[in-house]
């Protein structure tokens, strides 16, 4: 869309979602797709390494199976403070500040944690650096799709959160590597200088996002800067104003998340986020330890484990266009599936090459279905509220990966068997799938292959069930 120069009078004023909505996805959109990638990418590194270095860490210090539980639980509880607090914090000074702290600070908590020597110390670190990480991730997706258009915008952040996927998976194969050479903390070294060497690139290089500087009404300049990269052929008049078609929420963020008919889609949003989240955190922190007592050697249980999010990453690329056109439809399905392959996984673990082929499988649901829920999440809030609704969709999700890890180290010390511990694993899969195809029947999704609408007004519409939600 082409936006000439007014002759004469002042120039009309552009709507920027408008705009971007027109416009097929370019290079700008896929640089900072790849930005916010990288920045996921080190997140998912850092928030998995634990997970993985913990059998040696546990042999190291004497520790039982489940002494390790309580530190997990610490940096996934410090995950949800950081995406209760800085979502809604970044809805009012902009995305690109907080990705830049919080990149900062996961990064110095990754060094200090290759410095702890005991349990109480660790638990204190992975909790301050479970604040940075859970700052990165909702700005991270908020970004990304307020950059593209809504017809592709599942798909583009999809693709994007591949990066904590691909980071996590490359901490499974980097411990295999690391750890016989160099000891675990050695993990944490290369976790912590990769984000420290990230963020000045990120200063320099991460755009504001676009949506958020039209709200301000204060940067229409940079606003017609922007979307000039989007679509260099577009002009603008000089004094051009720019505006998003969304009302003003003022007042608390968080209140607006259970107004214009949001309530119920939110609590059911919430659901599937926690029972994802515990399912994926269980699994993601416990794996390698299971594995490890059915026969497993440490490499060769840590490279096993980093199939969940290999699969994750197929999961991802397959299941983006489909998300894009039956929304939460297909996640009900995926879920459903992930139910089959989680509880496979405790019948299988004495074949290497089955359990292996089961663990990518639950990967591909479990971890492309949470990714697929991100992009979904976004699509439901106005951008006043989008960092705070899945920033808080994300920390309600995290009190459930803290659960995770807490209820596999208690069912492992209460000696339950493998197989006993995965079926209560695909149980939290089933909570998800239901949420899931409720919030399908909810918003009319049904063969309609839209998204859910943004703006209050038409959101509120969506959830009629006679009424088809707005593309």
């Amino acid at each position: 869309m082409d936006i000439s120069q007014a002759q004469g009078g002042g120039a009309p004023p552009v709507d920027v979602a408008g705009f971007i909505d027109a416009q097929p996805v370019g290079g700008f959109q896929l640089k900072l797709l790849l930005t916010c990638a990288a920045v996921l990418f080190l997140d998912g590194f850092d928030t998995q390494a634990i997970g993985f270095v913990a059998p040696a860490l546990a042999r190291e210090w004497g520790l039982g199976k489940g002494a390790l539980g309580p530190v997990f639980s610490a940096g996934l509880f410090g995950l949800m403070i950081g995406a209760l607090v800085f979502g809604p914090l970044a809805d009012r000074v902009g995305r690109k500040k907080i990705i830049i702290l919080s990149t900062l600070a996961f990064g110095i908590g990754a060094l200090l944690t290759a410095l702890v020597q005991d349990v109480s110390t660790l638990i204190a670190i992975r909790f301050l650096t479970g604040l940075g990480l859970g700052g990165a991730m909702p700005n991270a997706i908020a970004l990304t799709s307020e950059f593209n258009p809504r017809r592709r915008r599942a798909t583009m952040v999809m693709i994007m959160f591949c990066g904590f996927s691909v980071g996590a998976a490359l901490g499974g194969l980097l411990a295999a590597a690391l750890i016989p050479q160099f000891g675990w903390r050695s993990v944490f070294v290369v976790g912590g200088i990769a984000p420290l060497l990230l963020t000045p690139i990120l200063a320099l290089k991460l755009p504001e996002s676009v949506r958020f500087l039209a709200l301000t009404g204060r940067a229409d300049a940079r606003v017609a800067q922007l979307l000039g990269l989007i679509n260099p052929k577009a002009l603008f008049a000089p004094g051009t104003r720019f505006m998003v078609d969304e009302p003003e929420l003022a007042g608390i963020p968080v209140k607006h998340l259970f107004k214009g008919g949001r309530t119920l889609a939110t609590l059911l949003l919430w659901v599937v986020f926690f029972m994802s989240l515990l399912d994926l955190y269980f699994l993601s922190n416990w794996l390698p330890t299971v594995l490890n007592d059915l026969g497993a050697s440490v490499p060769q249980a840590a490279l096993i484990g980093s199939m969940l999010q290999v699969g994750g990453v197929v999961g991802t690329f397959v299941l983006g266009s489909i998300i894009d056109r039956f929304s939460f439809r297909a996640l009900a399905l995926v879920y459903f599936i992930a139910v089959f392959a989680v509880g496979a996984i405790g019948q299988l673990g004495h074949s290497a090459s089955f359990v292996t082929m089961a663990i990518f499988a639950a990967g591909f649901c479990i971890v492309g279905g949470q990714i697929a829920a991100n992009a979904l999440a976004a699509g439901f809030y106005p951008t006043a509220v989008r960092a705070t609704g899945v920033g808080w969709a994300l920390g309600i999700g995290r009190v459930g990966s803290i659960v995770g890890p807490l209820v596999g180290g208690a069912l492992l010390t209460m000696k339950w068997s493998a197989g006993q511990v995965f079926v209560a694993a695909a149980a939290a899969a089933l909570c998800a799938a239901l949420a899931a195809f409720s919030l399908s029947r909810l918003a009319g999704l049904g063969g309609s292959g839209r998204g859910v609408a943004e703006s209050p007004a038409s959101f509120e519409a969506s959830l009629r069930p006679s009424t088809t939600a707005g593309a």
